[in-house]
């Protein structure tokens, strides 16, 4: 953690979660541009510290590390215990951190982590094609996925919501994918289920994937029509897509909304996107600085606004 940092009240303060690489980095660069002090959070305390120092030397001091594993409910509390003593609120919360829910099989050709140049001449579709032939989907690794991208983000965001809540324009970002979508789940029922927001609960939300891992782990996965191919990560997207938009109604005061920042160049997609991670990142800060009056409970694609289906 770094000293402190001199705040006047009409400071903005954020959290960004898995803020130490990629698109979580990028993130923390372009809010502290625009003004606004950063908590950069990570699991790996030496990375979280490089990387504040990186945005430290772009001339941007408002910038602090905190610890934070979101799987683990003490090092939530940590964080929150943190930004309660230290700001009494919480404005901004960019919930990035995130696994990909798969074993990664090393290519003969280009190893574990391709360069960029790898993928010269490929489109987006090959570039997917190459990364599901280089993985293989475990009980054990969707089980993971599930517990980080789904209930990670959940732990953090009830943990904060008292803070955001302080807050007098308190908005939340949820880093979401395209794989996220509905129109990718082969059940009717579940796809129904998932986008009728009137009736949802978070506790069937907790039984859907529930059933979800017991499919997955019995090779039911296709037969009950849930998503094929990186299933667990699609799955957790997709309910977590769908929490943000039961908080949205629950919390119509702050601002909810889930963003995909595109197929961007990263640790997850091994290298294989199109985007830059500062690209990437720009499509979930427009969302993050949209008006106070702007849209809540909404997804955006790339930028635009989209739908969830």
């Amino acid at each position: 953690m770094e000293g402190t940092i001199p705040m006047s009240s009409n400071t903005r303060i954020a959290v960004v979660t898995g803020g130490s690489k990629g698109i979580g980095l990028e993130v923390c660069k372009q809010l502290a541009a625009s003004g606004i002090t950063v908590v950069l959070t990570a699991r790996d305390e030496t990375r979280g510290t490089a990387a504040v120092e990186q945005i430290k030397q772009l001339g941007h001091s408002d910038v602090i590390f905190h610890q934070l594993d979101i799987t683990d409910a003490s090092s939530v509390a940590r964080l929150s215990d943190f930004l309660k003593s230290r700001f009494g609120k919480l404005d901004i919360l960019v919930n990035n951190a995130a696994t990909d829910g798969i074993e990664h099989v090393i290519d003969p050709v280009y190893g574990v982590m391709p360069g960029g140049e790898t993928f010269d001449g490929m489109d987006a579709h090959q570039r997917t094609v190459w990364m599901w032939s280089t993985c293989r989907e475990t009980h054990e690794k969707a089980k993971q996925g599930v517990q980080t991208n789904y209930y990670g983000t959940k732990r953090v965001t009830e943990a904060l919501l008292p803070l955001l809540q302080s807050s007098s324009d308190g908005r939340i970002v949820n880093v979401s994918s395209n794989f996220g979508l509905l129109r990718l789940f082969r059940s009717e029922d579940l796809k129904n289920e998932l986008n009728n927001i009137d009736n949802l609960t978070e506790e069937r939300l907790d039984e859907l994937l529930d059933m979800f891992l017991k499919d997955f782990e019995t090779g039911a996965v296709d037969a009950r029509g849930w998503p094929a191919e990186f299933s667990a990560y699609k799955v957790a997207k997709a309910a977590m897509n769908a929490y943000s938009r039961i908080l949205a109604k629950r919390h119509p005061e702050l601002r909810i909304n889930c963003a995909h920042p595109g197929y961007v160049r990263t640790d997850i997609t091994r290298n294989s996107g199109i985007l830059t991670p500062e690209e990437g990142a720009r499509n979930i800060t427009s969302v993050v600085l949209l008006p106070e009056d702007g849209p809540t409970g909404a997804y955006f694609h790339e930028g635009p606004q989209a739908s969830f289906v």
